[in-house]
């Protein structure tokens, strides 16, 4: 019995193969329309892709050209082609602006983009314009259903570009290029100051205006020191039980043992 049930299958398999070869290289389109919406439904959105290609410019200005370009554009998603799919998505939105698939199609467009972020590590120019495309899909739609999908996707995005601006600055520290290090955490802080690195940030902002200090010329030192005391005191204010609060206290009594030699110089 499982013999004949193998044997069956197999049949079918193998009927179902010929039935595509067939239709995708036949001159029919109604007939792959129909196969390639069914393969869609299946979800052999590979299949489906191939016949909906074919077909694409014999629909143009055809009532059916909406869902057909609708499903064209799904099956990209579907099949990992990001690129491709983002780009349908939004020549779809474009060509159907009263399209009852019009949100969807819109928001899968701009989640398309969300879908190519490269990791925190390597360059973000994909990240920063996926944040841009679901911005403007929140835009759009401020009532939609995916208002709140988008609103995380999007928080994911903007913390991977704050995690990327802090370890660059934190490696100028770890090098001893404090300078560097300096401007790139003031940079963090003036463009993410609600970021959940923002305490760190301050903490090794601190560190690296210290370690520049005590390694300055003499005639550089005293301005040094007094920058990174006020660094300690912001600090100290926005966070006074935070985990560095030690070497930050350490680091500010060594600040003001040195600006007091100087006091008691002058």
């Amino acid at each position: 019995m499982n013999k004949l049930l193998y044997i069956l299958v197999v049949f079918t398999f193998l009927t179902s193969c010929s039935e595509y070869q067939k239709t995708l290289k036949g001159e029919d389109i109604g007939a792959k329309f129909k196969m390639g919406e069914e393969f869609y439904n299946a979800g052999e959105y590979a299949k489906a892709n191939a016949l909906f290609a074919q077909i694409v410019p014999n629909y143009r200005g055809k009532p059916q050209a909406e869902k057909l370009m609708y499903l064209y554009s799904n099956t990209f998603y579907k099949t990992g082609d990001y690129y491709v799919a983002g780009y349908q998505f939004e020549r779809f939105a474009s060509s159907y602006p009263k399209s009852e698939k019009l949100e969807e199609a819109s928001f899968l467009s701009a989640k398309s983009y969300y879908m190519l972020s490269p990791v925190y590590s390597k360059d973000q120019k994909e990240t920063k314009e996926a944040i841009e495309k679901l911005q403007d899909f929140i835009n759009l739609f401020p009532e939609s259903e995916y208002v709140p999908e988008a609103n995380k996707l999007t928080q994911e995005l903007v913390y991977k570009l704050e995690k990327k601006a802090f370890e660059i600055a934190k490696q100028y520290d770890i090098i001893s290029d404090y300078e560097a290090a300096i401007k790139s955490f003031d940079n963090f802080i003036f463009e993410f100051p609600g970021s959940p690195f923002l305490e760190d940030a301050l903490f090794y902002r601190l560190d690296s205006a210290f370690k520049l200090a005590d390694n300055s010329i003499e005639r550089k030192r005293k301005a040094r020191l007094e920058t990174a005391k006020e660094y300690y005191i912001q600090f100290k204010k926005d966070y006074a039980n935070s985990e560095h609060i030690e070497d930050v206290e350490e680091m500010a009594a060594k600040i003001e043992e040195e600006l007091q030699n100087y006091s008691s110089q002058s």
